[in-house]
């Protein structure tokens, strides 16, 4: 393994070449770059396309650039030349994982696919991320997020009865593809250091998403039964749910034991429910659904938020209010967790985003890099790592093989 910065976190000396845009890949190298690992993050010409993507900028990059881009280092070259491939293939022989995520066949065409990297470091794990693999019969098809969201039959659970399908607010697709391409990553690590030998890791958005169905995928392939928009509602507990209390906040309340139910029973002022032979158990409770919910909500609608927040705390039910961002990132629990980072680069620019959850009890979080600018680390990358000479990084750059954070960036075709 390569020796790399922050010496202290479990991938130290883990050295990762980032041929990722947009927000799968980078989300990927930003959790390997906060784990410990020094992340290379090789952008075109143009720059990573997030960086220019509106309505939020801290200087001249974009919130969104910004919020998955930390410990990283940036680097600008252009593949489209042979020096740059030729720059590529030896960083890759520097490094122990290349992620990236071009559509199947786009690295192959360039000369930088897997046989090639691999026969440079026959040690290399190489991780591909599409958005349906590199094999099969979409494997061509371009997709993003919300496509997957949409193919894999997790959008059809999601939004209100009756009403059209929704995507989730949160980019899970492109997210959780991210997170499976580390898991990977970390099991083929650990048989790299057994073996010694690399391997290739292939993630489709699809298959993530649909692995993402659970139970309610095993729910259909037992019962054959195709289930629609879960709303607010939970497909196997009547009493685990979304209620509006009488002030209009929602409330999330998750009673999925008897005891819990008895006791919600209690604290809505409906104990005469409990001995009623339609909620006697969850069984009967999920069959009468359609009479329960209704009498619940009209309890909830007696008392404000708050005040059902307290009692149903008091009584072990598990019990919040539906935050809105405003409220979800300045929560003191959230705070203590430092689930929200401070970042400042030498020219001033301060943003927040949000921390790393994975925490290594009794080891202090060291405060992130700021995400890099634009070719900042051309110059030291091309020294550091590779070796090149200063003659040798000004032929490069005068030929504009690289381009370091001096530079104007090209504009972004349409």
């Amino acid at each position: 393994m390569n020796q790399g910065s922050q010496s202290s976190k479990p991938l130290a000396g883990v050295r990762v070449l980032d041929l990722t845009q947009f927000l799968s890949g980078p989300y990927a190298t930003m959790i390997l770059g906060d784990l410990g690992a020094e992340v290379i993050k090789v952008e075109p010409p143009q720059g990573d396309a997030t960086r220019t993507i509106p309505p939020n900028f801290v200087g001249e990059d974009s919130a969104y650039y910004l919020s998955i881009n930390r410990n990283k280092r940036s680097i600008v070259v252009d593949l489209k030349k042979p020096q740059g491939r030729e720059l590529v293939l030896r960083l890759a022989k520097a490094s122990d994982i290349v992620i990236e995520n071009y559509r199947p066949g786009v690295m192959d065409r360039l000369g930088l696919g897997y046989g090639e990297l691999s026969r440079a470091n026959p040690a290399i794990i190489w991780a591909s991320i599409s958005g349906f693999g590199q094999d099969g019969p979409y494997r061509d098809y371009p997709a993003y997020d919300m496509i997957v969201q949409a193919l894999s039959g997790g959008m059809s659970l999601t939004g209100e009865s009756g009403r059209p399908a929704v995507r989730a607010g949160i980019p899970i697709g492109d997210l959780a593809a991210g997170m499976f391409s580390v898991i990977g990553i970390l099991a083929a690590l650990h048989e790299c250091k057994a073996a010694g030998r690399g391997k290739r890791i292939d993630v489709a958005m699809l298959d993530c998403q649909v692995s993402m169905l659970c139970y309610q995928a095993a729910y259909y392939l037992v019962s054959g039964k195709v289930p629609g928009p879960q709303g607010r509602e939970h497909d196997s507990f009547a009493t685990y749910r979304t209620f509006e209390a009488g002030d209009g906040v929602s409330v999330v309340v998750c009673a999925n034991t008897e005891k819990m139910w008895q006791d919600m029973a209690r604290i809505l002022g409906l104990n005469e429910l409990v001995d009623d032979a339609r909620f006697r158990t969850n069984a009967d409770r999920h069959e009468h659904r359609g009479a329960l919910g209704p009498l619940m909500e009209a309890a909830f609608l007696r008392r404000p938020a708050q005040e059902w927040i307290l009692d149903f705390k008091q009584a072990g039910i598990p019990v919040g209010v539906v935050n809105k961002l405003d409220h979800a990132l300045s929560d003191p629990h959230v705070l203590h967790r430092n689930m929200v980072v401070h970042m400042n680069d030498e020219a001033g620019h301060e943003v927040r985003v949000a921390g790393n959850p994975v925490k290594f009890t009794g080891e202090p979080e060291s405060p992130p890099a700021y995400p890099p600018r634009f070719g900042s680390d051309t110059r030291s990358v091309l020294s550091d790592v590779l070796g090149c000479s200063a003659q040798e990084i000004a032929s490069l750059l005068a030929d504009q093989v690289v381009l370091d954070r001096m530079a104007e960036r090209k504009p972004i075709s349409p």
